[in-house]
């Protein structure tokens, strides 16, 4: 007799055994979670009526300069859009990909970040604006590569996996990335899951302090966190004197961790913002410490949702490397023969062998992504991305993208709801 399906032991959990019975280890994966959670999209804007005056797009502009970091430093971290391109290290992405980032991001008036690794020449040399990344591993780390940064990012953790280091097997450390790293050829690179000079929130001021004299106070000191227990972090955080802080959702990607940390641990960006909010609020420092949003932020959209919900700016990963091409046929691949998947629903990014060369150390498949041509699709995606959040905040009669507020929003969902904490829509309860 067939029944169909089971709900607690479908085909892909019984493949899931499968796999891990042969392995004898969990299994690691990159791209992001599959899990159904409740994101920007189940967030609707309440545009202009008769209730207030819609801006015209043609004739009165709307501004979207962004400024972060201006709590201590001498010279915060100014753009001409609110959203910038998260870390991502030379090592998970190819040097051509990481340059094209930079480009991109420098064409717009953006800034993208280092990633763990350190600094590859070619990046420094692309990006107009850099964000230099500190964390727990080390590798790489330079202080003169820290001077010439126009931002510092402490890495406390990551919303693809939180509460450990980071992951880039064997097959990427070659060449150049194992000498940066100081590490041998071919051996699977697992960072530390905390930084090896300082353990909790009082050490992490002293850390901020370091960093500060060794820039002269000139560049601010961002923390990024994986989104968990967000509030107390956030409290945290900001007590050690963090200019911004980042939280990484649940949804974020990544370039290799185990998929267990990936599907299970950490919670989504939209309470994230909320309770980051909240506890800036509590500490009469919100919209003196920048928020800044990371985690499975997909268009203009997206991004303005995240700065009504209460951030100041947004950071992009994944999607910006689908703007390289991840996930798209070329005419010099073929994903079903080379990864085993078709474009569009490949997550091999830590096996090395990404058909576009983005995810790859593999010279033969990197010189399929000319970084030039991807830094105009990086350029025209973020271009597009805040001409989009132009686009709402205009029709909800504002000036500034960063006048976004709660109240411009509603909830599609009760689940929704009760995360942003705004209405359901038809009915004044949140839930």
């Amino acid at each position: 007799m067939v029944m169909g399906s089971s709900q607690l032991w479908p085909p892909w959990v019984m493949e899931d055994i499968h796999a891990k019975s042969e392995l004898g280890r969990y299994r690691i994966r990159g791209f992001s979670t599959f899990q159904k959670v409740t994101h920007f999209d189940d967030l609707t804007f309440l545009s202009t009526g008769l209730t207030r005056f819609p801006l015209e797009g043609y004739k009165e502009r709307c501004n979207t300069r962004t400024v972060i970091g201006a709590r201590y430093a001498e010279n915060p971290l100014v753009l001409d859009t609110p959203i910038y391109i998260s870390g991502m290290s030379y090592g998970a992405l190819s040097a051509n990909a990481k340059t094209a980032l930079g480009k991109g991001a420098a064409m717009v008036g953006s800034a993208s970040c280092t990633g763990d690794g350190g600094q590859l020449p070619s990046e420094r040399e692309a990006a107009d604006k850099l964000i230099y990344q500190v964390l727990p591993s080390r590798y790489g780390f330079n202080p003169h590569h820290l001077d010439q940064a126009q931002a510092i990012e402490i890495v406390v953790g990551q919303g693809a996996k939180p509460g450990t280091g980071g992951l880039l097997m064997g097959v990427k450390v070659l060449d150049d990335i194992a000498d940066m790293r100081d590490l041998p050829q071919g051996i699977d690179q697992r960072s530390p899951a905390r930084h090896p000079d300082w353990l909790g929130p009082d050490d992490l001021a002293v850390k901020i302090e370091q960093l500060r004299e060794a820039t002269d106070w000139r560049i601010p000191v961002h923390v990024k966190l994986g989104a968990c227990r967000v509030g107390d972090d956030v409290k945290l955080a900001a007590k050690a004197g963090a200019d911004a802080i980042v939280i990484d959702s649940m949804v974020a990607g990544t370039g290799a961790s185990a998929e267990v940390l990936i599907e299970h641990s950490g919670i989504p960006t939209v309470p994230a913002i909320v309770m980051a909010r909240e506890a800036l609020r509590e500490l009469g420092l919100y919209g003196k410490v920048t928020l800044i949003a990371s985690g499975g932020i997909r268009n203009g959209a997206d991004a303005a949702k995240a700065l009504a919900l209460g951030a100041d700016a947004v950071a992009i990963g994944t999607a910006g490397l689908i703007a390289l091409n991840c996930n798209k046929e070329i005419t010099e691949s073929d994903f079903e023969s080379e990864v085993g998947v078709p474009a569009g629903f490949c997550h091999h990014c830590h096996t090395g062998k990404c058909p576009v060369g983005i995810a790859t150390q593999n010279p033969e498949l990197t010189k399929r992504l000319d970084p030039d041509e991807a830094a105009e699709r990086v350029a025209n995606f973020l271009n597009s991305m805040t001409m989009e959040m132009a686009l709402l905040t205009r029709s909800l009669g504002k000036s500034d993208v960063h006048s976004l507020e709660p109240e411009d929003l509603a909830a599609l969902t009760i689940e929704a709801s009760a995360m942003a904490r705004v209405p359901l829509v038809g009915t004044n309860k949140v839930y």
